[in-house]
């Protein structure tokens, strides 16, 4: 039975991601569906709570973990997709490991960011002061000491030296923290980030985003970089966001793809949206985040996106722009366990 291809124009076998079948308007399954990784493609992945937007990223990866070419990472804010390195399968292994305690070298954040990322103006005094530690140095703890010998108001360097101690107890900056070659092996590695605050999660999406971006533009790695990055409303509004904006607007050249999901679209910038060639769309009721998708609708959706939007837990509205379609699917099942699935009371033994 014929497979398409979804985000591929034209045929070819290149590698490409298993990923459901086509939903026929009675209910039934179709044809099988794959997703292209073979280009480099800009992807979202909106749902509300429980209807798959989760499960559909981890499908994604668990596809392009097992493709050729492609070096897959997963920045896991709610700690959901270590099932990844699960060796129980239902289908060929997943190469996969979990990074639990993720690190960042100091320097990746750059310096007009690390204001922000502790807390301050960047144009107040001592905002000033933490950006031009972070210029001069390549490590937190010479940060630190720049700021402790600079001859400034003793109010200022206490302020500088207060966020900058902070920072040293989040435990995520280290001179041998991740860097593209270590995530461009080949399996997929999951950066679980589930144990560290918004700002220090932050710093190691934008050091992982740019420095894969980076070593795509000196050809210092081979593979194809896919990044999968759950809850990305939380980073789009941090100081990741420079970073995935350069991975949305300018990543295709060097080959870089980024596949983003959230429950809140509204709550992304508008670049998200009308940069995506691939949305998958769950299920949506919010109005306004209903709105934000529909800003973007192509002209071939060919009706109103509220009644194309599908109803049940699994199924999903894909909106493909490289072939100017529109797909009804249902989303396969995981082949390694899935995190993501909500407790209930009804299942504890007392």
């Amino acid at each position: 039975m014929h497979t398409e291809i979804l985000g591929r124009r034209e045929g070819g076998d290149g590698p490409s991601v298993r990923f459901g079948r086509h939903r026929a308007r009675d209910g039934s399954d179709g044809a099988p569906v794959a997703v292209d990784v073979d280009r480099p493609h800009a992807a979202l992945v909106v749902g509300k709570r429980g209807y798959g937007k989760s499960h559909t990223l981890g499908v994604l990866a668990e596809g392009a973990a097992r493709a050729t070419g492609v070096a897959p990472v997963v920045l896991d804010p709610m700690g959901v997709f270590d099932g990844l390195e699960d060796p129980e399968t239902d289908g060929p292994p997943v190469p996969a490991s979990v990074v639990r305690t993720p690190r960042a070298r100091a320097d990746a954040v750059p310096p007009s960011a690390w204001p922000t990322l502790v807390g301050c103006e960047s144009d107040s005094a001592v905002g000033s002061l933490v950006w031009r530690a972070a210029a001069a140095s390549e490590t937190l703890a010479a940060m630190r000491e720049f700021v402790a010998d600079a001859d400034v108001p003793a109010a200022t360097g206490r302020a500088a030296g207060n966020r900058l101690r902070r920072a040293a107890t989040w435990d995520v900056f280290d001179p041998d923290g991740v860097d593209a070659p270590e995530l461009a092996g080949g399996d997929a590695t999951v950066l679980d980030l589930s144990s560290l605050d918004p700002a220090p999660a932050n710093a190691v999406v934008y050091a992982v985003a740019s420095g894969l971006y980076d070593a795509r533009l000196s050809e210092s790695i081979a593979r194809l970089p896919w990044l999968f990055l759950d809850e990305a409303h939380a980073f789009f509004d941090g100081v990741a966001a420079p970073a995935l904006r350069t991975v949305l607007t300018r990543g295709r050249s060097p080959g870089v793809s980024l596949a983003a999901a959230t429950q809140r679209p509204s709550a992304l910038p508008d670049i998200a949206v009308s940069q995506a060639d691939l949305r998958v769309v769950h299920r949506l009721t919010a109005g306004p985040d209903i709105d934000a998708l529909a800003a973007a609708n192509p002209t071939y959706l060919g009706a109103n996106l509220r009644e194309r939007l599908p109803d049940e837990p699994g199924e999903a509205l894909v909106v493909d722009d490289a072939a100017e379609a529109v797909r009804d699917v249902t989303v396969r099942r995981r082949d390694t366990p899935h995190g993501g699935a909500s407790p209930r009371a009804s299942n504890v033994n007392l």
